[in-house]
């Protein structure tokens, strides 16, 4: 089995800035790469038109493309009807700069979603996806989904109602092996028709029940809502789960790149680090194991 998907790398894995590394992701052989874009240099309100298409000219310089950019916005998701009217109106705009910058894929956290379809939770996650999932079509362009806190069947339930697939997948098999333990293979069979973008990441599970509000907190739980610097603390020291190097957790790469073969996904492959003292050499061994695939 040869993969042809490009390999990404996320550039703020590096930890040096933007331009810094945007560098790195050329000098460790990424075909593309990925970009926070929520605050910073790279927030949508900062960037007028010219520091975008400079931005975009130097990309391109590197011979570099956009795979996505990051656009969670931390907290509760799309959980709190309050919250959302603010984040729904950044996710747009967010989504924007992606298009100026000549990518149509923007990845998200809208929170767990509840088992009970008629909850008040539920009901507004679905309204704020739904509106935010129709502005990305009118565009033609993406939302795209973690994966992690719900089983894949449960996930597609909720996108099968939503009114267009602008909010579709960003299929990571490692949040599946961390924390549900839902088998990665079998998830993208499940969710094979709206997969657009994917993680290369890899992970171990360390208790056998790990209960998804505690990693990705939950609207009216007692527990700290979701940050990716908590999520990087957990991945490397919580007691529930472990981030590790591609091909040394409990994803099976084989299986795996052949199911994302089998529907017909052709798209990157981008490799997230959040863990590590050594960022750099991790993602470069990480772009080498999956070129590996390639042969």
């Amino acid at each position: 089995m040869a993969i042809k998907n490009p390999i990404g790398v996320i550039v703020d894995s590096f930890q040096v800035g933007v331009r810094e590394g945007l560098r790195k992701a050329k000098e460790v052989g990424a075909d593309g790469v990925q970009i926070y874009a929520v605050s910073g240099e790279m927030d949508p309100d900062r960037l007028d038109a010219a520091n975008r298409r400079e931005l975009r000219e130097y990309i391109d310089s590197l011979g570099l493309t956009i795979s996505a950019l990051v656009g969670d916005l931390a907290g509760h998701g799309f959980q709190d009807k309050k919250e959302n009217v603010w984040k729904v109106e950044k996710s747009k705009r967010i989504l924007d700069l992606a298009l100026d910058l000549g990518c149509n894929i923007v990845t998200t956290h809208i929170g767990i979603v509840p088992d009970d379809e008629n909850s008040e939770i539920y009901q507004t996650m679905l309204q704020a996806c739904d509106e935010i999932s129709r502005y990305a079509s009118s565009k033609n362009a993406y939302f795209a989904i973690e994966t992690g806190p719900e089983r894949a069947t449960h996930l597609k339930e909720f996108l099968d109602k939503l009114s267009t697939n602008g909010l579709s997948v960003n299929f990571d098999p490692a949040n599946m092996v961390m924390v549900t333990g839902d088998d990665p293979v079998q998830g993208v069979y499940t969710l094979g028709s709206y997969i657009v973008h994917t993680h290369a990441k890899d992970g171990i599970k360390l208790k056998e029940n790990v209960d998804p509000r505690k990693v990705y907190g939950m609207l009216g739980f007692e527990h700290e809502a979701m940050s990716h610097e908590k999520l990087a603390v957990e991945a490397e020291e919580g007691d529930d789960f472990r981030e590790v190097p591609l091909g040394e957790g409990k994803v099976d790469w084989p299986n795996y790149l052949k199911a994302l073969q089998d529907i017909g996904y052709t798209g990157y492959l981008t490799i997230e680090r959040e863990v590590g003292a050594q960022p750099e050499q991790d993602i470069a061994a990480a772009v080498q194991f999956l070129r590996g695939f390639r042969a």
